[in-house]
């Protein structure tokens, strides 16, 4: 029996399947979990110390790579000056001011701990800004696991969601909707029928945990217009796209404004970090200035805020996404070359430094369509690759990460081990 098997068998004993968070399990594609040891640049290495090529890059944040220098000297420094204090910090402000500088529709952040917390935060915030209850959410797209966002579609447009997760009371899922992604006629006529009710619609402009799917420019300014005409809040979680697929996220990439804006990821720099803001009336909302309740001891902890700050400043130098594009774009044309050689059906896409990966013909639109993807053959695929010594993300459903050290020999690396997987399966 190799360390990672001992591991997994030891941590099933304490800890509820062994993981601290589901998909690392790899319930969906078999196996035993690997337990990471360590991990430099674009690698990590697993208990057993085999070196893998790592395209999930901690599902987003490790934009440098992992243990970037000057990342790391700044958090060690920043960590002799205390980990925590539960009082303000001049980096919380600096971060904050960047944020804002760098998202214009963000005129005021808060920091939190997570996404989960951010978008949870976000929606409370527009209900009490709002005073109404309904929330709009989409088929596919992943925002936490708060009680509101884990609800399901009912059996018709406009039947209110079912939960989707057991603990969560149906009268808490009755104030959600949920809607088709990337179908305009359904948005149209929700908001026709229950537009005064919509206190906010949240969605992932690029969603990254159904794979990853983009639903075009004309879909959000449809959007944005329904939202303003009804006067509900809305909410874009780029918790995964912010940082990720442009220096100003799918907002500034396609010229979209929305009211409350979620992050995480990228801003803490690989450290536990999160964020929501937006319009200065809207946050005048939140405690302590309003009645919208919302606060956390280690919001804003200056390790974190450390980490956010040097990895921000260095991703906003000159022809970093340039490169860092380029490098995804090369990584999902090579894929679907070696597929095709093969004669494996298959497609990949990528947008900024984020791809996806689909066991289909075409590029699927949404939920519904990834849902008929080779899933059977993307496990296989996945397990060769593994072998082969590259980490893909462990579910057909979840966008992979390219990093800025994921240089040409990285990715030249990655098609020759694809090739030889693709052939295996």
């Amino acid at each position: 029996m190799n360390r990672n098997q001992q591991l997994f068998e030891r941590a099933q004993r304490s800890i509820p399947g062994g993981v601290n968070s589901p998909v690392r399990a790899f319930k969906s594609v078999g196996g035993t979990p690997r337990f990471i040891d360590r991990a430099q640049g674009p690698y990590m290495w697993d208990a057993d110390g085999k070196q893998y090529i790592d395209y999930i890059q901690s599902w987003g944040p490790m934009i440098l790579g992992h243990g970037d220098a000057d990342v790391v000297a700044a958090v060690q420094q920043a960590a002799t000056r205390g980990f925590s204090f539960g009082a303000p910090t001049e980096g919380e402000v600096e971060l904050a001011e960047l944020i804002c500088e760098l998202l214009p529709s963000m005129e005021q952040v808060r920091l939190v701990s997570s996404g989960t917390e951010a978008t949870m935060s976000a929606i409370r915030l527009a209900r009490g800004f709002t005073g109404r209850s309904l929330l709009i959410k989409f088929e596919g797209c992943y925002h936490g696991h708060s009680d509101s966002l884990l609800v399901k579609a009912g059996s018709g447009l406009l039947t209110f969601g079912q939960t989707s997760s057991a603990g969560v009371p149906e009268e808490i899922a009755r104030h959600t909707l949920v809607l088709p992604f990337n179908d305009l006629p359904a948005l149209e006529a929700v908001f026709a029928e229950k537009g005064a009710e919509i206190a906010a619609v949240i969605i992932e402009p690029f969603a990254g945990n159904m794979n990853l799917i983009a639903p075009g420019e004309a879909y959000h300014r449809r959007l944005r217009e329904l939202c303003t005409a009804s006067g509900a809040v809305l909410i874009f979680d780029e918790v995964m796209t912010g940082f990720r697929v442009g220096l100003t996220g799918v907002q500034g990439r396609y010229g979209i404004t929305p009211d409350l804006t979620t992050l995480g990821k990228v801003i803490g720099g690989g450290m536990p970090v999160g964020a929501f803001g937006g319009r200065r009336d809207i946050m005048a909302h939140i405690a302590p200035l309003g009645g919208v309740y919302q606060a956390g001891t280690l919001s804003g902890n200056p390790l974190a805020v450390t980490a956010g700050l040097v990895t921000l400043n260095k991703i906003r130098q000159p022809g970093f996404y340039e490169t860092l594009s380029q490098r995804a774009a090369r990584l999902a044309a090579g894929l679907q070359d070696a597929a095709r050689e093969a004669g494996v059906v298959f497609s990949a896409q990528s947008m900024g430094s984020m791809f996806g990966l689909y066991f289909t013909a075409e590029v699927p639109q949404n939920f519904a369509e990834v849902t008929r993807s080779d899933i059977a053959r993307f496990n296989a695929f996945f397990h060769a690759m593994l072998d082969e010594g590259v980490y893909l993300a462990p579910s057909a459903y979840e966008a992979g990460f390219v990093s800025i050290v994921h240089d040409d020999a990285v990715i030249d690396a990655t098609l020759a081990a694809a090739r030889r997987a693709f052939a295996r399966i």
